[in-house]
């Protein structure tokens, strides 16, 4: 045996050269700081060059290669063909800027390697202490349970699974779908995020159960539609199970009557989920957290802190008011998975609330940039950024060209270029000629979307480095480019 081991080379993927790889490491992280100050340098997005295109088409590689080598390819072919979405003019989707601070967070995570799944670690005890501070900035109970997920459709999807086993009135885990002595019903506004769609037909009740409010001319749910549907679905034998407010549509950024809707739940024994993905960290804003009142009131809600929290992607986050509930929805434990009364097992698995065994340690982003911040900061961010739609919304209002499309709420804007009048099918394809040479020239990037029936651009400032001088810059190049596309 002694002769056998002494035969087998032994491998190992650490270097056998760790102060180069070291000095490897100073130099990213030196590269990746100029990256990141010199941004507004940049364009906000460029094409790739075919060649650069044709270079991911290789096929994989069987022996290795320097890593200084690999890296240099990067440089040449990755950092310059990004989305963009870290640059301050880039109000595309709906998504945060990023920090240096985060990425920081990200490479100490991959370094400590924890599997957030479960374990008796610090790692877990930041994952339940951030938990613990999203509970306190959305005013939820200490009682309720958390769970940090990859984004925002993730946490929708576990707050419905939960609402679908508390109000089934069976044990859905145990029977299933087809025991349901009647077809659940879950009510949302026709602003609702997709995600809720894909959510409804995942938990097995299909797309029929999501019923579609119509919403008022400011886009939030009516709610005298909503109790009529309520009715005459109970009348129909269907059983109402949830009410999804929005708080913060994905469209216009409306933002659903969250007291009335928590009072009619109450009243009608509902659910009350809030997809708070776009607007439920308005909470912590000090002149804009009216907006979003009731929120705390929800009995599930998913937000995301890769948005106005400006972490890296991935963080999600679902809040659950009734943590045994939420527990007995996802809780498994079979004879490899049981808990130790000491050790490395000893603590409660955080996968019992959702998903995933396996778990990035995606906590520890979102924690050092609050310890490093402060929630009172990420608030004034998050009314900085309201106030500069509302000042772009101004500035639409004062041109002939331009027209605003839906009102304002809170950070995005609709709007579309007007003139010269034509029909909707020219109007729409001037607009999105627009939109794709400001991508295209690298000045700015913004998106486009349908609102009443009527195509429109839009602008979700979700970004710490965005200023006014920028929302100018962006008004004088759509007139510019429109002007000329309209001569």
């Amino acid at each position: 045996m002694s002769n056998q081991k002494m035969d087998t080379l032994e491998e190992t993927l650490d270097p056998l050269d760790w102060k180069a790889l070291q000095d490897l490491a100073h130099h990213i992280v030196d590269d990746a700081v100029a990256h990141i100050k010199d941004v507004r340098t940049r364009p906000v997005w460029q094409e790739m060059p075919a060649d650069v295109r044709v270079s991911f088409t290789q096929p994989a590689p069987l022996q290795p290669k320097p890593l200084s080598d690999i890296y240099a390819e990067l440089k040449e072919t990755l950092l310059p063909y990004s989305m963009g979405n870290i640059h301050p003019r880039f109000w595309m989707w709906f998504m945060g800027s990023g920090s240096f601070t985060g990425a920081l967070a990200e490479f100490l995570a991959s370094v400590d390697g924890s599997n957030l799944g479960a374990g008796n670690t610090s790692a877990a005890l930041i994952d339940r202490q951030v938990v613990n501070w999203l509970k306190q900035m959305m005013g939820f109970p200490e009682s309720a349970s958390g769970t940090l997920v990859s984004g925002g459709s993730m946490a929708n999807i576990i707050g419905l699974t939960t609402a679908r086993n508390a109000m089934a009135g069976i044990d859905v885990r145990a029977e299933g779908i087809t025991a349901l002595p009647k077809q659940l019903r879950f009510y949302a506004s026709d602003q609702v995020h997709s995600c809720h769609q894909q959510a409804v037909e995942l938990l097995g009740m299909g797309n029929n159960a999501l019923r579609r409010v119509p919403s008022y001319p400011d886009f939030t749910i009516n709610i005298s539609a909503l109790k009529k549907m309520i009715s005459e679905d109970r009348s129909a034998g269907h059983l109402p199970a949830c009410v999804i407010a929005t708080a913060g549509t994905v469209n216009t950024g409306a933002i659903d009557d969250l007291p009335s809707i928590a009072a009619l739940c109450k009243d009608e024994q509902l659910w009350f989920h809030v997809d708070g993905c776009i607007g439920a960290l308005v909470a912590i804003a000090p002149k804009n957290h009216q907006l979003v009142n009731g929120i705390e009131k929800a009995d599930s809600l998913a937000l995301d802190p890769h948005k106005w929290l400006h972490v890296p992607f991935e963080a999600g986050c679902a809040l659950i008011r009734d943590a045994n509930t939420h527990r007995n929805t996802f809780a498994l434990h079979p004879e490899y998975l049981e808990n130790k009364p000491r050790g490395i097992a000893a603590a409660e698995y955080l996968h019992d609330y959702n998903l995933q065994t396996s778990r990035a340690f995606r906590a520890l982003k979102v924690w050092l940039a609050i310890k490093e911040q402060g929630v009172e900061k990420f608030g004034r961010l998050i009314d900085q950024n309201i106030a500069q739609a509302h000042y772009l919304s101004r500035l639409i209002g004062n041109t002939d060209q331009l027209h605003l499309m839906a009102p304002t709420t809170i950070n995005i804007v609709c709007f579309r270029y007007v003139r010269p009048a034509g029909t909707e099918a020219e109007l729409r394809e001037l607009n999105m000629e627009i939109m794709l040479q400001m991508q295209e020239s690298g000045i700015a990037a913004f998106s486009d979307t349908t609102v009443e029936g009527h195509h429109c651009l839009r602008i979700a400032i979700c970004n710490h480095r965005t200023r006014y001088e920028d929302l100018d810059l962006l008004v004088d190049e759509v007139l510019r480019i429109g002007d000329q596309l309209a001569s």
